[in-house]
C-alpha cells in the first residue's frame, strides 16, 4: 500500500513539474522583470513608510500634503500630460488614416519620416525647437518678415514651448499605436455602408471610427502614461510654472539625498497613474492597451468598452456624424452635385493635405539644426552666421565625445541583445499558448513602459547602491534592458499573429524536430519583425536618459547623458554638431533596417 502511495505521489509530483516546466519560456522575463524592475520598485516605494532609523512612520506624507506645493506640481504635471494626449490623438490621427488607407509601397515610404522623429535623440529634437522658437529663432524672424508681429513671440520658456516640444517628441509613438489596429479594419465595411445610403462622413464616423477607438485609446494612455514621466522637454523648453514632479524626484534624490521623500513623491505618483487606469478601465476597457485590433468580427467584445464610454463615445459619434451629413447635403446644393465623386475626391484631399502637413511637422524641425552645426558664432541662433567646421572639429578631437558615444553604442547593442534573449521566448509562449493568467503575465512584462521612467531609475538607483552596480556599464546594461523587453515582447507578438502555424506543422510532418523548424523555418520568415525588434530595443537604449542619469554615477558616460550636461551649462553650437551627427547615424540605422526589413519580407 506504501509503494502505491509513493508511487501515486511520485507521478503527481512529476505531472506538477512538467506542467511548470511548459512555462519555461516565461521563467527568464519574469525573474529578470521580478528582480531588477518589481522588486526595488518595491523597495523605493517601502521607503516612503519610514523615518530615518527605519521605523515605521508617516511624516513624508505629512510633509507632502503639508503644503500644497507638491500637489500643485502634480497637477501641472497632469495637465501636461493631458493637453499632450488630446493634441497628439488629434493630430495623429489623421496621418494614422493616411497610412493605413493607403497602398503598401506609399505607406513604407511615408512611415519612414514618421519613424525618423521617433528615432531621433530626444535632445535633438528638443535643441531644434529652441533653434526655431527662440526670440531671435527661425518662426520668429519670419512672422517678423510678413508683418505678422511688430516684437518677437514668447514661444519658449512657457507653456507653449512645452506642448509644441512634447507633442512633437510623442505623437510618433501614438500615430503607431493607432495604425496597428487600423491597419486590420477591413476598408469594405465603410463602402459597404456607402452602398446602403450613407454620405462619406456618415460611413467613417459610424462605422470606421468606432473600429478605431482601441488604437486611439491605447495610443493616447502610451502618450499619457509616457507624459507623465517625461522631463527634458519641460526642462529645457519649459518656465518655472511648467515643473513637472518627475524634476522634483530627481531633485530630491540627486541634491538633497532624502529617499524617503523621494519615494513619497513617487508613491504619489504612481497612485494617480493607478486612478487614471481604473477610470481609464471604467470608459474603454483595460484591455485596449493590448492594442486589439478592430475587426470585422467586432471589436467592441474583443475590446470592451465600459457604459460610461459608449454613452459618451455614441453622442460624439452622432454630432459628427450629422454634422458631416449636414455638411455633404450643403456641399451638394452650392456645387449642384448628384455624384459622391466630387465628395470623396475631396475628402481625399483633405486627408493627404492634413496628412503631409503634420508629418512635415514631425520630421522637418530636427533639420534646422544641421545648419546651425556650422556657425562661427559661439551660441545657437538664426540664421546661422558664416561657415565653420570647428564645432565638429573640437567633438571628434575630445575623448569625452567619444567615450560617451562609444559607451552608448555598446550598452545599447548589449540591451537590445539581451531584451531579445529574454522577451523573444516569452513572446512566443504569450501568442502560441492559452493558459489562465495570461492576461495578467502580458501585463506584468509590458509594464516597465507603463510605468514612468523614473520610478525606474530611482528604484535601480537604490538597489545599485547595494549591489555595488552603480557606475557599472553592466549595471546600466540590465537597466535599459527593462525598458527593452516590452518593446520585443510587443514587436514579436504582433509578428507571430499573422504567422501562418501551418508551415511549422508541415515541417513537423516532414520530420523535423521543434529547434529545427524554429531555426530553418520559423525564424527565417519572421526575420523582418525580429529586425524590427532589435531595432527598437536599440534605439530605446541608445536614445535613454533617466535611468543613466542615475545608475551611471559619473562613472559611464552616455551621449544622451553628456548631451544633457552640457545642455545644462550653455547650449552652444557643439551641441547642435553632435546632434547633427547622431541624427546622421540614427537616419542610417532607420534607413538600413528598413531595407533588412523589406529584403526580409521579400524573401518569404
Amino acid at each position: 500500500m506504501s509503494a502505491l502511495r509513493s508511487g501515486l505521489g511520485s507521478g503527481v509530483e512529476k505531472s506538477t513539474r512538467s506542467r511548470l516546466w511548459r512555462f519555461w519560456p516565461l521563467f527568464p522575463a519574469a525573474l529578470f522583470l521580478g528582480f531588477f524592475f518589481l522588486y526595488p520598485s518595491v523597495l523605493l516605494l517601502g521607503l516612503s513608510f519610514l523615518d530615518k532609523e527605519g521605523a515605521l512612520s508617516s511624516e513624508h506624507y505629512i510633509r507632502l500634503f503639508a503644503s500644497t506645493t507638491y500637489v500643485k506640481v502634480l497637477l501641472i504635471t497632469l495637465k501636461i500630460a493631458t493637453w499632450t494626449t488630446i493634441f497628439a490623438i488629434v493630430a495623429g490621427y489623421p496621418v494614422a488614416y493616411l497610412l493605413a488607407t493607403v497602398k503598401s509601397s506609399t505607406r513604407n515610404s511615408l512611415i519612414i519620416w514618421v519613424l525618423m522623429p521617433f528615432w531621433t535623440s530626444f535632445l535633438v529634437r528638443t535643441f531644434a525647437w529652441i533653434v526655431l522658437l527662440g526670440r531671435k529663432g527661425a518662426i520668429n524672424q519670419w512672422m517678423e518678415a510678413l508683418g505678422l508681429v511688430e516684437r518677437p513671440a514668447a514661444m519658449i520658456f512657457n507653456f507653449t514651448g512645452v506642448m509644441i516640444g512634447m507633442v512633437h517628441a510623442l505623437m510618433p509613438l501614438c500615430i503607431l499605436t493607432m495604425l496597428s489596429v487600423m491597419e486590420n479594419i477591413d476598408r469594405n465595411l465603410p463602402k459597404a455602408a456607402s452602398t446602403l445610403g450613407a454620405r462619406g462622413g456618415q460611413a467613417f464616423w459610424r462605422i470606421y471610427f468606432p473600429l478605431s477607438v482601441p488604437g486611439i485609446a491605447a495610443g493616447g494612455m502610451l502618450v499619457f502614461i509616457t507624459a507623465l514621466g517625461f522631463f527634458i522637454t519641460p526642462a529645457l523648453l519649459g518656465g518655472a510654472r511648467d515643473t513637472m514632479i518627475v524634476q522634483v524626484i530627481i531633485f530630491q534624490i540627486q541634491e538633497v539625498l532624502n529617499w524617503g521623500f523621494a519615494g513619497a513623491i513617487a508613491m504619489l505618483l504612481f497612485v494617480s497613474v493607478l486612478i487614471i487606469f481604473f477610470l481609464y478601465d471604467r470608459l474603454l476597457g483595460l484591455s485596449t492597451l493590448s492594442g486589439g485590433a478592430g475587426d470585422s468580427s467586432g471589436p467592441i467584445k474583443a475590446n470592451p468598452i465600459g457604459r460610461a464610454g459608449k454613452y459618451l463615445g455614441g453622442i460624439f459619434i452622432d454630432i459628427m456624424a450629422t454634422i458631416c451629413e449636414r455638411a455633404g447635403i450643403l456641399f451638394d446644393i452650392v456645387f449642384r452635385r448628384r455624384s459622391d465623386r466630387p465628395r470623396r475626391s475631396m475628402a481625399r484631399g483633405t486627408a493627404w493635405t492634413s496628412g503631409l502637413l503634420i508629418i512635415g511637422f514631425l520630421a522637418i524641425p530636427a533639420l534646422f539644426i544641421v545648419p546651425v552645426s556650422f556657425t562661427e558664432a559661439s551660441f545657437l541662433s538664426w540664421p546661422p552666421r558664416g561657415f565653420s567646421l570647428k564645432w565638429y572639429e573640437g567633438i571628434l578631437q575630445s575623448s569625452v565625445w567619444f567615450n560617451a558615444a562609444y559607451s552608448s553604442f555598446i550598452v545599447a547593442i548589449s540591451s537590445a541583445f539581451l531584451g531579445m534573449c529574454i522577451g523573444v521566448p516569452a513572446a512566443f509562449f504569450l501568442a502560441r499558448q492559452k493558459f489562465f493568467g495570461k492576461g495578467a503575465v502580458f501585463a506584468f512584462l509590458v509594464s516597465p513602459i507603463i510605468i514612468p521612467n523614473i520610478i525606474i531609475a530611482v528604484s535601480l538607483f537604490y538597489l545599485y547602491s547595494k549591489l555595488g552596480l552603480t557606475g557599472t556599464t553592466l549595471g546600466l546594461v540590465l537597466g535599459h534592458t527593462i525598458l527593452a523587453i516590452p518593446y520585443v515582447v510587443i514587436t514579436i507578438m504582433a509578428v507571430i499573429k499573422n504567422y501562418d502555424i501551418r508551415l511549422d506543422q508541415a515541417a513537423w510532418i516532414l520530420g523535423a524536430n521543434k529547434i529545427t523548424t524554429l531555426w530553418l523555418v520559423t525564424f527565417p520568415l519572421i526575420r523582418a519583425g525580429m529586425i524590427a525588434a532589435f531595432m527598437f530595443a536599440f534605439i530605446i537604449s541608445f536614445d535613454e536618459l533617466t535611468i543613466a542619469l542615475f545608475v551611471t554615477g559619473g562613472e559611464v558616460t552616455t551621449l544622451p547623458k553628456q548631451m544633457w550636461d552640457d545642455a545644462l551649462l550653455r547650449v552652444s553650437p557643439a551641441l547642435a554638431a553632435v546632434a547633427t551627427l547622431l541624427l546622421l547615424f540614427m537616419s542610417s540605422v532607420i534607413l538600413i533596417s528598413e531595407f533588412l526589413r523589406r529584403r526580409g519580407a521579400a524573401g518569404k
